[in-house]
């Protein structure tokens, strides 16, 4: 796939990831934010069930077979939820969203920088915390325009 075409379709999956948590926290609101995950997760569990039956080619390895550390993905996508949830009401989808990009920031860069989980290292740079600095500031200012009453 074309890295620019990539780039597009990975930013279109955060728009997306917005619209969902605005979703999900009107409906953890509605329901509580258990239930509110536990129907995003069925509905998403059954959605994936029916796209490998239908698309997914078969692999060599199953689920049973692969390092157990590689499930707790599915772990750290519960807390996630239950978060997002809950916090969206509280402080509203921008804050919670730019909040959830700078710790997946933060993180992705210590796992590129040490090359944690099996992935190439890739060095930390000056850019990079650049961007990191420039992000929290981000936060910062959105936080704050939320709790201002001029």
């Amino acid at each position: 796939m074309n890295l620019i075409l990539l780039l597009v379709v990975v930013v279109a999956a955060g728009a997306v990831l917005s619209v969902q948590a605005a979703i999900n926290g009107r409906l953890g609101q509605a329901v509580g934010v258990l239930r509110g995950s536990l129907v995003t997760f069925s509905v998403g569990a059954i959605v994936t069930a029916l796209m490998i039956f239908f698309f997914e080619p078969v692999q060599a390895v199953s689920l049973l077979d692969v390092p157990k550390w590689q499930l707790t993905g599915a772990l750290f996508g519960v807390v996630y939820m239950m978060v997002m949830v809950g916090a969206v009401p509280v402080v509203g989808t921008a804050v919670a969203t730019v909040a959830v990009i700078v710790g997946q920031l933060g993180m992705g860069m210590l796992i590129d920088n040490f090359g944690w989980l099996g992935n190439p290292a890739i060095e930390l740079s000056g850019a990079r915390i650049v961007a990191m600095v420039c992000l929290a500031l981000a936060l910062v200012f959105m936080y704050r325009s939320n709790t201002r009453t001029d």
